[in-house]
């Protein structure tokens, strides 16, 4: 028969295997990266971006299945710790280890799901959108100076976010949309500033006209192309003069994420009251504000707190500190903020 005293120690027993097969799985991924042949300089010159981006699943033709798997395999890597992390980046900064920039990108593709959640309103397939994003952090990754004193996740937010842009930009079934500064800022800006899906009155145009220092005329023409007839994107099998057009061949060319960090929304915006406030926020406190209050989809405390590897309390208390924070840099006349965190 067994006693309340054994079964209560057979479940320590199995809690503290669990938490040493963790911590043993932690550590065998570093520990495998350490037993390494000899650095070869070449190696690095003849390694593209691309061959150290994760592949996404290539079967996904039924979304929620495959992706979901994708999902749930990423939040199960461990995250690295900051003496773990700081070890990885010089090893790939000074060394150029390309096994440890593979290391850095496994431990970081979590986050970039929580970005791409964001970008699911342009009707384009999620896995698309986090494999364009995962290119992006391998471009930070390929970037990313240990010395500086900063985390890797807030040095990639810009790169993931400048990548998924540039995608949508390119992909999204209106021809050219968004090929000027002033069109890109409407495009990610207008279907979060309309108060409701009808059409837009003189009034309210001119109200988004101001607060993204457009014209009148560039708002109600970015209206009238985000709600016309879609143009078809696919390029077309055969060489015949009479099938359709692949609007694709006219778009400009992809533009350098560099220049598109320079000319985002948040630096060309100074204008604005609101950007100018956000602009004095460290990163992980204006990401969190972001997902918390400017997307469509917000994210929870506790998705914020699986992100960033702290409490939803620590959540919290950031986000309660950075809007203080806005509210102190603004006037009372600029933006009346959300007023209910406590």
């Amino acid at each position: 028969m067994t006693t309340p005293s054994t079964e209560s120690s057979t479940t320590k027993k199995t809690q503290d295997s669990a938490g040493t097969e963790k911590n043993a799985a932690r550590e065998a991924a570093l520990n495998a990266a350490a037993q390494r042949p000899p650095y070869d300089a070449s190696a690095l010159e003849d390694t593209s971006t691309r061959d150290l981006v994760p592949a996404m699943p290539t079967h996904l033709s039924a979304p929620g299945v495959n992706l979901g798997a994708y999902i749930n395999t990423v939040h199960q890597i461990p995250i690295l710790t900051p003496t773990q992390e700081q070890e990885l980046a010089h090893r790939y900064y000074d060394e150029g280890d390309v096994e440890a920039a593979r290391l850095l990108v496994m431990s970081h593709l979590r986050f970039v799901i929580h970005i791409a959640r964001s970008y699911s309103g342009y009707g384009l397939p999620q896995a698309d959108l986090i494999q364009e994003g995962n290119l992006g952090l391998m471009k930070a990754v390929k970037r990313f100076d240990p010395n500086k004193g900063v985390r890797l996740v807030s040095f990639a937010v810009h790169w993931i976010k400048a990548e998924i842009h540039e995608f949508v930009i390119r992909n999204w079934r209106i021809v050219k949309v968004a090929t000027t500064k002033a069109h890109r800022k409407l495009f990610f800006n207008l279907r979060s500033l309309k108060k409701t899906n009808n059409q837009l009155t003189l009034e309210e145009a001119d109200a988004i006209a101001k607060d993204l220092n457009v014209t009148r005329k560039q708002v109600l023409e970015m209206e009238s192309r985000l709600t016309s007839y879609d143009a078809s994107f696919e390029t077309q099998s055969s060489d015949d003069d009479d099938g359709r057009y692949a609007p694709q061949l006219f778009l400009e060319d992809g533009i350098d994420p560099a220049e598109m960090i320079e000319e985002s929304d948040w630096e060309e915006s100074n204008s604005s009251a609101l950007i100018a406030a956000m602009d004095t926020l460290d990163d992980r406190s204006r990401d969190i504000v972001e997902q918390r209050w400017l997307t469509e989809q917000k994210s929870t405390l506790h998705e914020l707190a699986a992100v960033y590897s702290i409490s939803a309390e620590r959540v919290r208390q950031i986000e309660k500190n950075a809007m203080d924070k806005i509210r102190d840099a603004m006037t009372i006349e600029s933006v009346i903020l959300p007023d209910d965190i406590q």
